[in-house]
C-alpha cells in the first residue's frame, strides 16, 4: 500500500499536468477559430481558381506545357503535410496511414515533407526524403505554399518525378478531420473537368499564354488551401486531445483523493486498534 506522502505527491503531479493540458486546450481553441476562418474563406477562392483553369484549358487548343506532360520515368513524389508538434492525438499518424495506402514500391517513392513529425517518422523508416520544411504547420502562409509548390514543380519538370501527389488532412468540423490524397502533377484532372458546360472567355493574350501563367498559380493555390485545411485540422485535433487529457486527469485526481482518504482512514483505524490493544495488555 502506498504511503500518504506518495499519494499526495502523485495528486500534486497530476494536478500540475491538468493545469497544463487545460491551458493548451484553451490556446488551441482560441487559435482554431482563426485557422478555421482562414480555411473556410480560402475554400471558395481555391474552387474558383480550379474552375477558371479548367475552363481556360478547354479553350486552349493543342496547348503544351511541361506541367501537363505525362512522364514514363522518374519516381512518385509524395508531398506529405503533417504536424510540427505532438499532443495532437492521431492527427499525424492518420496522415501517415493514408500515405502508406497510396504509396507503391518504397524504392520508387521520394518524399517532400512538411512538418517535423513527418521528418521524424520517415527518417526512422529509412525513406528517400527529397526535402523537408518545418516550423509552420499550424500557421502557414502563402509564401510557405509557394516554396512547396516550386519545389515539387522543379522536380517534375526536371524529370525526377513521374507524378506528384499530396497527402493532407481535410478539415470538416472541430470533431471531424479526414486525411485525403490529391494529385498535383501532371494536371490530368483538368481535361476531364473541361468536357462539361463552361464559361466563355475572351483571351488577351492567347489562351495558351494565359494558361501557362495560371497553372503555377493554381498549383500554389491548391497547396496553400491544403496547408490551411491541415492547420485547422491539427489545432482541432490538439484541442480535442487536450480536452480529453484534462477530463481524464480530473477523473484520476478524484480516484486518488478517494484512495487517499481510504488509506488515511485505514491508518487511523490501525493506530486506534494498536492503542486499544496496548491498553488492554496493561490491565
Amino acid at each position: 500500500m502506498a504511503s500518504l506522502q506518495d499519494i499526495r505527491r502523485r495528486i500534486k503531479s497530476v494536478t500540475s499536468i491538468q493545469q497544463i493540458t487545460s491551458a493548451m486546450n484553451m490556446v488551441a481553441t482560441s487559435r482554431l477559430r482563426r485557422a478555421k476562418e482562414k480555411a473556410v474563406k480560402n475554400r471558395p477562392y481555391a474552387d474558383k481558381v480550379r474552375q477558371v483553369v479548367s475552363d481556360v484549358a478547354a479553350g486552349a487548343a493543342d496547348f503544351s506545357n511541361p506541367l501537363l506532360e505525362v512522364h514514363d520515368t522518374g519516381k512518385d513524389i509524395f508531398l506529405i503535410v503533417a504536424a510540427d508538434k505532438g499532443l495532437a492525438g492521431a492527427y499525424s499518424s492518420n496522415v501517415f496511414k493514408e500515405a502508406a495506402r497510396q504509396m507503391g514500391e518504397k524504392s520508387n517513392t521520394r518524399l517532400v515533407l512538411s512538418g517535423q513529425k513527418g521528418v521524424e517518422h520517415y527518417h526512422a523508416r529509412d525513406f528517400d526524403i527529397a526535402s523537408t520544411y518545418t516550423g509552420f504547420s499550424d500557421k502557414p502562409t502563402y509564401e510557405h505554399a509557394k516554396k512547396l509548390a516550386q519545389d515539387v514543380t522543379q522536380r517534375f519538370i526536371s524529370g525526377e518525378a513521374k507524378s506528384v501527389r499530396m497527402v493532407y488532412t481535410k478539415f470538416i468540423s472541430a470533431l471531424t478531420c479526414t486525411p485525403e490524397t490529391i494529385q498535383l502533377l501532371p494536371f490530368e484532372t483538368l481535361s476531364a473537368e473541361s468536357n462539361g458546360p463552361r464559361d466563355e472567355y475572351i483571351f488577351e493574350p492567347s489562351a495558351a499564354e494565359v494558361l501557362g501563367f495560371l497553372l503555377p498559380m493554381y498549383l500554389e493555390t491548391t497547396v496553400y488551401a491544403a496547408l490551411l485545411q491541415s492547420a485547422a485540422s491539427e489545432l482541432s485535433s490538439r484541442m480535442n486531445a487536450m480536452s480529453s487529457a484534462t477530463d481524464n486527469a480530473e477523473e484520476l485526481i478524484a480516484d486518488m483523493n478517494l484512495y487517499y482518504n481510504k488509506v488515511r482512514q485505514a491508518n487511523i483505524t490501525r493506530e486506534i486498534t494498536e492503542i486499544v490493544g496496548g491498553a488492554e495488555a496493561l490491565k
